[in-house]
C-alpha cells in the first residue's frame, strides 16, 4: 500500500500534539505509518491493529526494522471484537472512508478505502470502548464526509476541537479535513487550513514546516 500525502500530515499534525500521552491506539494501521510517525516525537507506548493480512506484515516489517520497536505493538484483528488490557489516552485512525462511494477493484483495496469492513458508526463506538475518560482522538476523512462525521461524533458526546483543513492547491477545493476531538466542550474551535502546493508545483512553507522532519527532500 502506497503511503499517501494526507496520511502524512494526518500523523505529522498530531505528533506535535502527543508529547505528554503515555498510551496511543492506531485503528487501522495499514502499514505502521502513523505509529512511526507519533513514535518519533513521543515516549508514548503505541498499540495498532490491522485487519488485513498483507498490510498487518509490511507493518509488522516496518515497526520491527524501526529504532522505536520496544514500544510499538502491533495486533491483526478487527477492532470492533477485538479487547485491549488497558484504555488509551489518545486514539488516531485513517479509516476507510468511501462509504456510498464507487468501490475499489481488489478486495484489500476495498478494505483499506472502503467502509465496508468498518462504518464510521463502528469506529466511533470502537473509540468509544477504548479511550480514557479523559482521552481525545484524531481522524483523517474526505472533507465531503466531515459534516456527516461530526454528526455522529456529537451523538456519541464528542466535541470537535481542532480541524485542518488540507487543500491541493490554491485553485482546488479542500479534499480531506483532519479533526481532533475530546469529550469536553470548548468555548470555540481551532480551524486552519492547509494548502500543499499553493502554486500546483512548490510545496508550501506551511507544508514544509510541517513534514521538513519526516521528508527527506525537504
Amino acid at each position: 500500500m502506497k503511503v499517501c500525502t494526507d496520511a502524512c500530515i494526518l500523523g505529522a499534525w498530531f505528533a506535535g500534539k502527543v508529547a505528554g500521552h503515555e498510551r496511543i491506539l492506531d485503528i487501522g494501521s495499514g502499514t505502521g505509518l502513523q505509529m512511526l510517525l507519533l513514535a518519533q516525537k513521543s515516549d508514548a507506548t503505541i498499540h495498532g491493529i490491522e485487519l488485513d493480512k498483507e498490510a498487518y506484515m509490511q507493518a509488522k516489517e516496518n515497526i520491527e526494522r524501526s529504532k522505536w520497536n520496544d514500544r510499538l505493538t502491533l495486533e491483526e484483528g478487527d477492532v470492533r471484537q477485538h479487547t485491549f488490557k488497558h484504555s488509551f489516552d489518545f486514539i488516531i485512525s485513517n479509516p476507510p472512508f468511501f462509504e456510498n462511494d464507487l468501490e475499489s477493484d481488489t478486495d484489500a483495496e476495498k478494505i483499506a478505502k472502503h467502509s465496508t469492513s468498518l462504518t464510521l458508526s463502528e469506529l466511533l463506538d470502537s473509540i468509544s470502548a477504548n479511550l480514557d475518560s479523559k482521552g481525545s482522538f484524531g481522524i483523517l476523512l474526505p472533507f465531503h464526509r466531515w459534516e456527516y462525521f461530526d454528526a455522529l461524533a456529537k451523538q456519541k458526546g464528542y466535541q470537535l476541537t481542532e480541524k485542518l483543513i488540507v487543500k491541493q492547491t490554491l485553485k482546488h477545493k479542500p479534499f480531506r479535513a483532519i479533526l481532533h476531538y475530546t469529550r469536553t466542550e470548548l468555548a470555540s474551535i481551532t480551524e486552519t487550513e492547509l494548502v500543499i502546493k499553493p502554486d500546483g508545483v512548490s510545496y508550501s512553507n506551511e507544508f514544509e514546516q510541517l513534514l521538513k522532519d519526516y521528508y527527506l527532500k525537504l
